[in-house]
């Protein structure tokens, strides 16, 4: 099977660049055989930037580049002249990725927003010049400043996709459908589990021109958050969604019971998933009867809107709109 272009993780090795040495010349002229020091400093050497493209939406571009190395910093010349700075490494990222220490875990910096650049590894600073430390007693300062020494190390990215509406359900649930129904993305669909392999989005169109980007997560099972099944792998999209549809089939013997189970998989995973607003939708509702909708829906939760859906049908797609719609402008 083909490998899919969709990557959201990589792990890559950078490491900028050196500063430039100062330099150590000491002017000398025909008529003039002790001009002094005009040693220039060294340069900077090159940083390496992420920056935040909107044209991207995968990492794979970084997935074979395992090693990036900005340019060192020139040295500093006679007549106070600087070392050229190395040049910059800019290594274009999706929005929404997130950069972290490969050996300590630690949360570097996030790119959300358009044209925005983080550096990753900065520079090292380019020494100063003999000219630098002339004082009234050291009128001729033989010495100067080396370069100061870049940062290299391991590094990861992520990528959590940035949308309006996360949907929430076990595989086969019926979220790749509802996704093709309401928008114009065209996901693998199916009638068996894990047929999401990668997270998918679409634009829903509302009223008046008005419309929200809704994400189609990969199937949750229980124990996704210790790595059971590929929810696991995902999970980490919903974090960036503003609000969480969980959909839950009505073929499921106790849709309750259902939807606590994925509620309890975002908690053990991430305990802040749970201050979103969530709205509940019953799928696949063409495969029963209203008086089936009107005996289970006494056993569904009171605190979020729920809607009885169905994708093939057509059945309360205005109404989820609409539910989805309030939600995210609460």
């Amino acid at each position: 099977m083909a490998e899919s272009n969709f990557i959201d993780y990589v792990k890559i090795f950078c490491a900028s660049g050196h500063g430039g040495a100062g330099s150590t010349h000491l002017y000398r002229a025909k008529y003039i055989p002790k001009g002094g020091p005009d040693g220039g400093d060294g340069g900077r050497g090159g940083h390496i930037i992420l920056r935040a493209n909107p044209q991207f939406w995968t990492l794979i571009h970084l997935k074979y580049r395992k090693h990036v190395k900005a340019d060192d910093g020139g040295k500093g010349e006679g007549g106070n002249r600087h070392g050229k700075n190395g040049a910059d490494i800019v290594l274009d990222v999706p929005l929404g990725t997130v950069a972290k220490d490969a050996e300590t875990g630690e949360v570097l910096f996030e790119l959300v927003e358009a044209g925005e650049e983080k550096i990753l590894c900065r520079g090292g600073r380019g020494g100063l010049g003999n000219t630098n430390f002339k004082t009234p007693t050291l009128q001729t300062p033989r010495f100067a400043q080396p370069g100061e020494d870049g940062v290299e190390g391991w590094f990861i990215l992520e990528l959590k996709l940035l949308a309006d509406v996360g949907l929430v359900g076990f595989p086969n649930a019926g979220k790749s459908t509802l996704l093709a129904t309401i928008t114009s993305a065209k996901p693998k669909i199916a009638n068996y589990a894990f047929t999401t392999l990668e997270p998918n989005l679409g634009i829903v169109r509302y009223y008046d021109g008005r419309s929200f980007v809704m994400a189609d997560i990969p199937g949750i099972i229980e124990g996704a958050h210790e790595g059971r099944g590929i929810g696991i792998r995902f999970l980490r999209h919903i974090e960036r969604n503003s609000v969480l549809l969980f959909m839950v089939s009505a073929e499921e013997e106790d849709i309750a019971a259902g939807y606590k189970t994925l509620l309890n998989e975002l908690e053990e995973y991430n305990p802040e998933l749970l201050v979103k607003d969530r709205v509940l939708a019953v799928t696949k509702c063409d495969l029963i009867d209203k008086k089936k909708e009107k005996e289970i829906e006494p056993t569904l939760p009171k605190d979020i809107p729920h809607v009885f859906i169905s994708s093939m049908s057509q059945q309360g797609l205005k109404e989820l709109k609409e539910a989805l719609w309030a939600a995210l402008h609460k």
